[in-house]
């Protein structure tokens, strides 16, 4: 079942799955949340797709994960920084036709290392030392580690909307291992090896 705000009520303060631009170390990371979080922890999202956008990823409902942060905000700050990410994900409330996102609920889990997400074998984050592993988190202070059996939460995500996912269906870039740095090209100027 899909949780959208409506479902949520008016004052659930959940944390925020991000997955493209807004990653520790992307650039709107520090644009929108240095000084606004106070934890931000590697996660998973069950039952999506990431597609590669003009720029930035989509994540779509499918058989497959996504890997990403879950992020708490200040406390104190929370409308703030949700009135923000509503902005940039082009947001303007549930189902608008406008939308280039929709805000819903989902659950999300904290893999721990070397081992998969429950129900999507061969999806887990990588061991230490491995490629595609994240360093220390943003204002949140160091990334804390999951713990085995540590129970998922449930989290804002802003998943592509009607009208983006149908066109990413039919003609998108999917990124197979649901890794935004993977799908990124590199900085300007930079060369590939």
């Amino acid at each position: 079942m899909s949780l959208t705000e409506a479902g949520a009520g008016p004052a659930a303060e959940l944390p925020f799955f991000v997955y493209g631009t807004l990653l520790p170390g992307e650039p709107n990371h520090d644009l929108f949340l240095r000084g606004r979080t106070t934890g931000e922890r590697r996660a998973v999202l069950p039952g999506a797709l990431l597609y590669d956008g003009p720029g930035y990823p989509y994540a779509v409902e499918g058989h497959g994960a996504v890997h990403g942060t879950l992020i708490t905000a200040v406390p104190g700050v929370y409308g703030e920084l949700l009135g923000l990410l509503d902005h940039l994900e082009e947001y303007l409330g549930p189902g608008h036709p406008r939308n280039l996102y929709e805000r819903v609920i989902r659950t999300v889990e904290f893999p721990v290392a070397g081992f998969p997400v429950a129900g999507f074998p061969g999806v887990g984050f990588p061991e230490a030392g491995e490629a595609g592993e994240a360093g220390e988190a943003g204002d949140g202070g160091p990334e804390v580690p999951a713990a085995a059996g540590e129970q998922p939460v449930r989290a804002w995500v802003y998943l592509a909307a009607a009208a983006v996912t149908r066109s990413l269906r039919t003609s998108g870039i999917l990124i197979p291992d649901g890794r935004w740095v993977t799908g990124r090209p590199p900085p300007p100027g930079r060369r590939t090896p």
